[in-house]
């Protein structure tokens, strides 16, 4: 970044850019430095942007001069600012407030400065206490203050520091997914990226922390596992790490820090064997796919399909000889047009232009793979726009030779309109169908790839699916045949949405007829009228907590992975440009009308009959009672303690979904730790409790925090 230039990051699609300039973010966070040894801006930002960083992750705020320092030496700053998270700041508003105030000062002042590239609004907030507070009333919580931070900060990309503890926990409306993630398994880590990809839904993925404490390491383990880091985040197609930390100098709730040490440099500043290894590597990953090797790339067709698509093939045909790929080549197969198709596409002499008599979407693909000389026939649709780099991830999915088929997102671009806003976030969009974070049980027709001997080896598309259905049977077929269909999460292709909710409403009416044709050809398929799907719909939201989520939390809450235990995905919020109470009356329209139009068109196409689910009815509200009772203890005092006491004393762990702690009947008991200062602890309790049995709970509750040196408040 030139430090006079007016560039700001923002999210491109899955990954970030700086202005025009896609960038893979390379992080380091610094401090917070004990008060008797802080480091210099102006000595250590030279050497951190000289290793190859360009950016820097800030925990307590910063001033003009660490902004402007920082801007001179082309690193943005991805702040954050403490305020008391880690107490219950939804029973006691006034924290919260404080946590606002701060934030809307900050951005009021310098909320404009060029070195500024992100606000991260809060940072782990403990999984005790979120479940304790209730997960889905911190996420809306979190979602409060990004909305109101976003008021201030304009185009300022926020988002909240989350952790694998408290998965459930992302915010619905952050403009990226920021995840603290510490896995010492190089292998692990591979496998847990995609899933952090398909929690973000149609967003990005920044890691925010990633380290190794050479206290109980050795410094070389660090040098290799960070290295190992670098490699496995660029080969997930995550946007961006943040390496914790700069420097072994490190103060936490205001003491120093001697019993870890996860710096690059040591407390005298000298560097060690990891930043060495990371000077070598960072300059390389200037973006998020420069240094990956594509060995043998295979010579990829992309083929197009359009029926008097004439008015919006231009964008698509523009995007697709824009693609970055050694070796393809682009087809457009016209699908017997009667507008000016064939004149557009002659102005585009790289595209080869086939045409056929009207036929269907079918007929059109396999005339298109006939007609391509490419190992994959890469598939998108006329009103799609494929990301620069689409060939290239679909080309490392790959690698496996029992992928028959592979695919990515399709995201909806930024709505011209208030009816297309709407249609972007209604259901029933063309989605891909999840069984693991990187296996497919369906990919759609506008981000397809498929092997050409895959293709052949089931007789192509079937022809009797002219509009829609084509991309399902042929999955399912491929899946029969023992194919596999790969998932490529950073593969994207943008996908304009239909422009009205007319016409969205007849393109759902097509999917019904198309279903019918999928019953007829699938009917082990289908369940209570409808497809029975046996992975997760992508809605294009992120996977996080409602008030009716099962999360596994683990045995008293301490699993150190906990999620969501059973989910469908989010659909995707309305743009917020087009956030109004109509678009909301409309969108709720788009709810109740698309599967009865849907499913009435798959029964009178010979489909199955509709079945509408209603909702369950309410049981009665519970007859137990619950009192809350707090004890404070020093500052190594935590609800660990008091529950091995009461667990010693016959009490029994809840189930792994279950918000209660212990249960000893007819009790359940629920706890928390809140920091204090430095100095102390307190633990909450909650106790759920027959009316009549109030006084006997509390002191066997009393009892057992004396004997574990807490004092009742």
């Amino acid at each position: 970044m030139s430090p006079s230039g007016p560039a700001r990051l923002r999210v491109d699609g899955r990954f970030l850019a700086l202005g025009d300039s896609r960038i893979f973010l390379k992080g380091v966070t610094f401090g917070p430095f004990p008060p008797d040894a802080p480091l210099d801006p102006v000595a250590e930002f030279p050497r951190i942007a000289g290793c190859g960083f360009n950016a820097i992750r800030l925990y307590t705020g910063a001033d003009r001069h660490l902004l402007d320092c920082a801007h001179e030496n082309g690193l943005l700053v991805l702040l954050g600012l403490p305020w008391e998270w880690s107490r219950d700041f939804l029973a006691e508003p006034r924290l919260r407030t404080e946590g606002e105030l701060r934030l809307l000062e900050f951005l009021q002042e310098h909320g404009s400065h060029p070195a500024l590239g992100a606000l991260l609004v809060a940072n782990e907030i403990p999984s005790d206490l979120a479940r304790w507070m209730g997960p889905d009333k911190v996420r809306q919580a979190l979602e409060d203050l990004i909305s109101l931070c976003r008021e201030e900060a304009g185009e300022l990309p926020i988002a909240y520091a989350n952790y694998p503890s408290t998965e459930y926990l992302e915010p619905r409306n952050a403009d990226f997914t920021a995840f603290n993630v510490y896995l010492e398994d190089r292998e692990a880590l591979a496998r847990y990226l995609p899933r952090l990809q398909n929690i973000a839904g149609d967003r990005p993925v920044l890691i925010t922390e990633f380290g190794l404490d050479t206290v109980r390491n050795s410094e070389e383990q660090q040098a290799e596992l960070l290295e190992g880091h670098l490699e496995e985040c660029l080969a997930a197609g995550i946007a961006g790490t943040t390496f914790f930390s700069w420097s072994d100098r490190w103060s936490s709730r205001g003491e120093s820090m001697t019993n870890w040490a996860f710096g690059l440099t040591r407390s005298d500043l000298s560097e060690k064997p990891a930043l060495e290894r990371l000077r070598e590597r960072l300059p390389e990953a200037a973006a998020p796919r420069a240094s990956l090797p594509l060995e043998n790339p295979p010579r990829i067709s992309v083929v197009v399909c359009t029926h008097n698509g004439a008015e919006i093939l231009p964008d698509c045909l523009t995007a697709c000889l824009a693609l970055d790929y050694p070796d393809f080549e682009v087809l457009v197969v016209d699908d017997g047009s009667t507008d000016d198709t064939a004149t557009v596409t002659a102005r585009f002499p790289e595209v080869r232009y086939l045409c056929q008599d009207h036929g269907g979407l079918s007929m059109a693909r396999n005339y298109g793979a006939q007609q391509a000389t490419g190992e994959l026939i890469a598939y998108t649709d006329d009103d799609c726009q494929p990301d620069r780099d689409w060939l290239f991830w679909i080309a490392r999915a790959f690698h496996d030779p029992q992928t028959g088929a592979a695919g990515g997102p399709n995201l909806p671009p930024a709505p011209t309109g208030i009816q297309e806003a709407i249609v972007a976030a209604a259901p029933g969009a063309p989605s891909h169908v999840l069984t693991g974070d990187l296996q497919a049980e369906h990919l759609p027709g506008c981000n397809l790839v498929l092997r050409r001997t895959a293709l052949e080896s089931i007789g192509g598309f079937r022809s009797q699916f002219v509009t829609a259905g084509d991309d399902v049977d042929l999955c399912w077929r491929l899946l029969d045949h023992g194919w596999q269909l790969a998932f490529a999460p950073a593969a994207f292709v943008w996908h304009r949405r239909r422009t009205s909710v007319l016409r969205y409403l007849q393109q759902q009416s097509g999917y019904g007829r198309a279903e019918a044709l999928l019953f007829e050809a699938h009917p082990g398929r289908f369940q209570q009228g409808g497809i029975a799907w046996e992975g997760s719909v992508y809605g294009g939201g992120v996977l996080s907590a409602d008030s009716s989520s099962v999360i596994y939390f683990g045995p008293m809450g301490q699993a150190g992975y906990q999620g969501l235990a059973h989910h469908s995905i989010p659909r995707r919020l309305l743009h917020r440009q087009y956030n109004s109470p109509l678009a909301h009356l409309l969108l709720k329209l788009c709810d109740f009308f698309q599967p009865i139009t849907r499913a009435f068109a798959r029964w009178r196409h010979g489909g199955p009959a509709p079945r509408f689910n209603r909702p369950a009815p309410h049981g009665d509200e519970s007859s137990q009672l619950s009192s809350e009772i707090h004890f404070l203890g020093p500052a190594d005092a935590s609800r660990h303690q008091l529950l091995a006491i009461l667990q010693a004393r016959g009490w029994s762990p809840g189930g792994d979904t279950q918000r209660w702690d212990l249960e000893s009947q007819p009790f359940h008991l629920l706890t928390t730790d809140e920091q204090h200062g430095p100095d102390h602890t307190m633990v909450k309790a909650l106790l759920l409790h027959p009316p009549e049995l109030r006084q006997e709970g509390m002191a066997l509750l009393h009892a057992a925090a004396r004997e574990a040196g807490l004092e009742p408040q």
